[in-house]
């Protein structure tokens, strides 16, 4: 698995960053930035992928 993030679309609403906070992290600038590119915790990933307001978020399996 592979995670991507569009910073364009990020709102920085930090759900992604709740439900898996070893693979995404808000930045200073509002938006999120992808600490693990490909991680381990597929299931936290995914459901972060799902919640995200503006889909900025992109999983490749």
């Amino acid at each position: 698995m592979r995670v991507t993030v569009d910073r364009e679309l990020c709102v920085g609403s930090g759900a992604c960053e709740m439900l898996a906070p070893d693979v995404f992290e808000v930045d200073d600038d509002g938006a999120v930035q992808v600490l693990q590119a490909e991680p381990d915790d597929t299931d936290a990933v995914r459901q972060a992928a799902q919640q995200c307001p503006t889909r900025a978020l992109t999983i490749e399996d």
